[in-house]
C-alpha cells in the first residue's frame, strides 16, 4: 500500500509572517516583503488579498531598484546601455523594478516586528548587486517601515525605491470617500504615463485640502511634498465610516503616486493607492531625484501608514 502523501503546496506568497502591537495586526509575506493584510481593531487600513493568491496589484510590496515605469525597459549607467525585460508591453515599459517577486529571506522575528533580507544578483539587463533589509514594526502609532540598501558590488548602481500601499475604503465605494494629499507639485506624463515635467498643482490635481473622490480619475506623480511639525508628509483617504487611512514618510523620501485604480482590469476604483517613493517614474533615464549607489556605500528610507 502506498502510504506517501504529497507535499505541502506553499502559498503563492510564501511564508506568513504575522506580527501584533495592540489593536494593530499586520501579515508580512516572504515573496517579495508584501504587507498582504493590515488592520487596526479589525478595520482594514490596506486592501487585504488571500494566503492562496498572489498579489494581485503589487499589494504592498517593496519596489527596487527601481519603482514605478522604465521607459521600453532601457537605461544608460556609465555609458553603457542596458535592457530589462518589458513587463508592462501596453505601455513599453519595465513596471515596478526586481525584488517584488523574488523570495526575501527572513532574518529576525518578533512579537510586534519582522526584518526580511534579500541579496539581488546581477543579471540581464541589471549587472548589479544590491543587499535590501526591510523591518516592519508595530506600535500604537501603528506601522513603521524602514528599507537599507548597500551595494555589494563593483559599479555604481542606478537607484531608487518606492512602495505600493492601496489604502483600504472599509468596504465603501471609493466615489464616498475623500483624499488629502501633502505635495505641490504634480508631474506631467505622455501617454504612457511617463514623465514630461512637472507643473504648480491645480484643479484635480491640488490635494492639498482634503476633496472628494467621486468622478476623480487618478494614476499620476506629485513631488515637493509638504511635511508637518514632525517632517512627515501624509496621503490620506477618508472614509464614510469616519475613519481615515493614513500613510506617511518621512524626508528620506519626496515623491507620491497615487492611482484610484480606474483602469485596472478586475480591481477598478477597489482602493487607493498611496506610493511613497524616492523618484517618479523613468528616474533611470531622466536622472531626476536618481541615487546613484557607489560600491560600499548604503541608502535608507522610511515611511508608514494607520488609522486615524
Amino acid at each position: 500500500m502506498n502510504t506517501a502523501y504529497p507535499p505541502a503546496v506553499p502559498a503563492p506568497s510564501g511564508r506568513q509572517l504575522r506580527i501584533a502591537s495592540g489593536a494593530h495586526r499586520a501579515t508580512i509575506t516572504e515573496v517579495g516583503a508584501m504587507v498582504r493584510e493590515y488592520s487596526v481593531d479589525g478595520h482594514d487600513v490596506f486592501v487585504p488579498f488571500g494566503e492562496d493568491e498572489a498579489a494581485p496589484v503589487f499589494n504592498a510590496a517593496v519596489l527596487l531598484p527601481w519603482p514605478n515605469r522604465l521607459r521600453d525597459g532601457a537605461y544608460v549607467a556609465d555609458g553603457t546601455r542596458y535592457q530589462v525585460a518589458v513587463s508592462e508591453p501596453d505601455r513599453g515599459t519595465a513596471l515596478h523594478g526586481l525584488a517584488c517577486w523574488y523570495r526575501w529571506d527572513v532574518v529576525a522575528v518578533a512579537d510586534d516586528a519582522v526584518t526580511l533580507e534579500l541579496a539581488l544578483p546581477a543579471q540581464k539587463g541589471w549587472p548589479f548587486q544590491l543587499v535590501s533589509t526591510v523591518t516592519y514594526r508595530l506600535s500604537d502609532a501603528g506601522l513603521e517601515v524602514v528599507v537599507r540598501t548597500r551595494n555589494v558590488g563593483a559599479g555604481t548602481a542606478p537607484y531608487g525605491v518606492g512602495f505600493h500601499p492601496w489604502l483600504s475604503t472599509g468596504g465603501a465605494a471609493l466615489d464616498d470617500c475623500t483624499v488629502r494629499l501633502d505635495a505641490r507639485e504634480h508631474v506631467t506624463v505622455d501617454g504612457r504615463l511617463l514623465p514630461t515635467g512637472t507643473e504648480p498643482v491645480a484643479g484635480p490635481y491640488d490635494l492639498r485640502e482634503t476633496r472628494t473622490l467621486a468622478g476623480l480619475d487618478l494614476d499620476d506623480a506629485w513631488i515637493g511634498a509638504t511635511r508637518d511639525d514632525d517632517g512627515l508628509s501624509w496621503a490620506r483617504l477618508g472614509r464614510p465610516d469616519g475613519r481615515t487611512a493614513a500613510v506617511w514618510m518621512d524626508d528620506s523620501m519626496d515623491c507620491w503616486q497615487v492611482c484610484s485604480a480606474d483602469h485596472i482590469s478586475g480591481h477598478e476604483r477597489f482602493g487607493l493607492a498611496a506610493e511613497p517613493m524616492s523618484c517618479v517614474a523613468d528616474a533611470f533615464n531622466t536622472g531626476d531625484d536618481l541615487v546613484r549607489l557607489a560600491p560600499g556605500e548604503e541608502h535608507t528610507v522610511r515611511w508608514g501608514a494607520t488609522l486615524l
